[in-house]
């Protein structure tokens, strides 16, 4: 009797788990809902508001059932997330997805298949110098007391190939400080440093603070040194400091560098329709009153399939040539 009830209920286990395994494959062929999660950055810095103020606008689609905006170590981190599967979409600096893809520097002998759903501001490579430093250009930065950013930092990185693109190295500097933003400009404050660099949106905080008590010089990166950048590093883009903008220093001339784009990347195993979807209500987003975070003010909307350093997703690129914005 004990052997007729254990068959009993095996039997029936077995028929309930191949009624629960149909109705999960149908589910799948039906394409269901994505629950997608977003790779940001730290919770203080740009991406991770960013991530928040998307969230909505893509759980509006049918297709997607929930968005979860994950904080993150940013552009490295969220690349090799989104290639282990943790995460599907995700915010990145160019530079970093330029060597994903090229499978050079951190990504050396690892190339990753990224994908691109759309272009967004810039991080601005400002150098600044103290007015009494005497310093103009790039190249007089050559004997000088310089903050190069924390080791290894985006920051240090774009300082090295900035004064690669005029032929000066750290040896042709007086000192060299390995000091973030604050450190920098405390230590410019104290007369321990003569310039400094920073790689960030604009306004920084750090250099507005710095001009309430230091009378400063913002060096330019034009010109052949600008030209020299941007053809051996494909992700830099001319950008240039408007004047008067009380927003952005109030300066009294413009100030012409460079800046490495951000952008959102997605998982290449994502459908084209939900991509095509979501890269759509992004667009009309931008379109709107209702965008809360500066940072996605600072790009038109026709501009943001421009000039990536990635493949556009096929769901991406199919939006925009409906749109007629691609290059």
């Amino acid at each position: 009797m004990k052997k007729f009830s254990f068959l009993f209920f095996l039997m029936i286990a077995m028929v309930l788990a191949a009624c629960g395994s149909g109705g999960s494959e149908e589910s799948s062929a039906s394409g269901g809902s994505e629950s997608l999660v977003f790779g940001t950055g730290g919770t203080s810095g740009t991406y991770y508001p960013i991530g928040g103020a998307l969230k909505p606008i893509f759980e509006e689609s049918d297709q997607i059932d929930n968005v979860t905006v994950e904080s993150t170590g940013a552009s490295v981190a969220n690349i090799q997330n989104i290639q282990d599967g943790l995460n599907q979409m995700a915010v990145i600096m160019s530079d970093v997805g330029f060597d994903a893809v090229e499978g050079q520097g951190q990504f050396d002998g690892n190339a990753v298949d990224v994908q691109a759903m759309a272009g967004m501001y810039q991080n601005v490579v400002q150098v600044v110098a103290l007015e009494d430093s005497n310093i103009q250009s790039i190249e007089d930065l050559k004997g000088k007391k310089v903050g190069v950013g924390k080791v290894g930092s985006g920051v240090e990185q774009s300082a090295k190939k900035v004064l690669e693109a005029v032929g000066i190295t750290y040896d042709d500097l007086s000192k060299v400080t390995h000091t973030g933003y604050a450190d920098s400009v405390q230590e410019m404050k104290n007369g321990n440093l003569d310039a400094a660099f920073f790689t960030s949106g604009v306004p920084n905080s750090n250099i507005t603070d710095l001009m309430q008590q230091n009378d400063i010089t913002f060096v330019e990166i034009k010109g052949d040194t600008a030209d020299a950048l941007m053809e051996k590093y494909p992700f830099y883009k001319s950008y240039t400091i408007e004047a008067g903008d009380e927003a952005r220093y109030n300066l009294e001339n413009p100030v012409e560098t460079v800046g490495i784009q951000n952008m959102i990347i997605v998982s290449s195993d994502l459908s084209e329709d939900v991509v095509y979807d979501m890269t759509k209500r992004y667009y009309e987003y931008l379109g709107t009153e209702e965008v809360s975070v500066g940072a996605l003010k600072q790009l038109g909307r026709d501009e943001i399939a421009k000039g990536l350093i990635a493949p556009l997703h096929p769901g991406a690129e199919k939006f925009y040539e409906e749109q007629g914005i691609l290059e």
